[in-house]
């Protein structure tokens, strides 16, 4: 049986140019990528990029001239999608009856909206990278990487770019054995560093502005991002879930494996009644609550709640 209504709980940009020592290199604060085609990026996905995606879609210009998003497929299995594909012109070669939903361009099953996929690595396991912002206003807080074909766990690797393919490399490389294919990755290495310490990046997974944020996340969610939701000094904004994650998932799971309706329904009653909260923490201004149970739901992944519970979590 659930209980009560839960208790509240209290709660980047890219380079600083200004810190760079050698002022030509200032030069380097803003890619050479004309405003027409940042703005037709940015239109296409109604999102703001940060400067590290444009500054490596250049990087990646130079290791390949004619193909820039396919630069690292033949060495790291990586390749460059989602809004790269604009920079590319390959949404020009598509008819506007067949064009993609921008929205879902290259979104993987667990990806939540959160979730902007930018490069894609393994398709067995279904790698890729992609930003992670906590509001559709404000630049990505972080570049994760999931693996959808085991579950919807996103994983921060750096505060942009150039940091998460380094990392990315930096385990291939430890895997490699062959001479050759060593030296093609370490020369790469040394081309990917060299540009983000010229260009002032960070190639640390966890920089000081992720564990700033950490500081305000009010819940890790299912899939480990974190919540973070404006909450005032009254700790209005945020109140946790009657139910521990465990127990959530324990509900889902039950729901999930009913054999027919009746107990269905029945699974349902636990959820039935969170959202009954939610809705009595929406009056008093605790939004997150509900977005944190409609994305917990959402990570579970199940057809069978998706339709049932989603959209009026969402809607409320």
């Amino acid at each position: 049986m659930v209980r009560g209504g839960g208790k509240r709980r209290p709660g980047g940009e890219g380079p600083q140019c200004e810190n760079t020592v050698d002022v030509k290199k200032s030069k380097f604060c803003e890619a050479d990528v004309s405003s027409d085609l940042r703005k037709e990026v940015e239109n296409h996905y109604k999102l703001s990029l940060p400067e590290d995606f444009y500054h490596f879609w250049k990087f990646c210009e130079e290791l390949d001239p004619e193909k820039p998003a396919d630069s690292l497929s033949a060495s790291l299995g990586l390749q460059l999608v989602g809004p790269f594909d604009i920079l590319a012109g390959k949404h020009k070669t598509k008819k506007k009856s067949t064009g993609p939903n921008f929205n879902l361009h290259w979104r993987f099953y667990y990806d939540p909206p959160e979730f902007q996929t930018i490069i894609i690595g393994d398709n067995k396991t279904q790698y890729h990278m992609g930003y992670f912002r906590d509001s559709p206003d404000e630049l990505p807080v972080y570049v994760g990487i999931n693996e959808a074909k085991k579950n919807c766990i996103i994983v921060p690797n750096g505060d942009n770019v150039f940091a998460a393919v380094k990392l990315f490399l930096m385990k291939k490389l430890k895997e490699v054995m062959d001479k050759k294919k060593t030296n093609l990755l370490k020369n790469i290495d040394e081309k990917l560093t060299e540009t983000a310490r010229e260009l002032g990046y960070s190639l640390e997974q966890r920089t000081m502005k992720m564990k700033q944020r950490d500081k305000k996340v009010v819940t890790k969610t299912f899939h480990g991002a974190g919540l973070v939701v404006p909450v005032d000094k009254n700790d209005v904004g945020y109140r946790e879930l009657p139910e521990t994650d465990a127990d959530l998932k324990r509900i889902c799971k039950t729901i999930v494996e009913a054999t027919n309706d009746e107990e269905r329904l029945k699974a349902f009653a636990p959820i039935e009644e969170m959202m009954t909260f939610v809705q009595f923490a929406n009056d008093e201004c605790d939004y997150g609550m509900g977005l944190e149970l409609g994305m917990d739901l959402f990570c579970y992944g199940s057809h069978v709640q998706q339709g049932s519970c989603l959209s009026p979590v969402y809607y409320i």
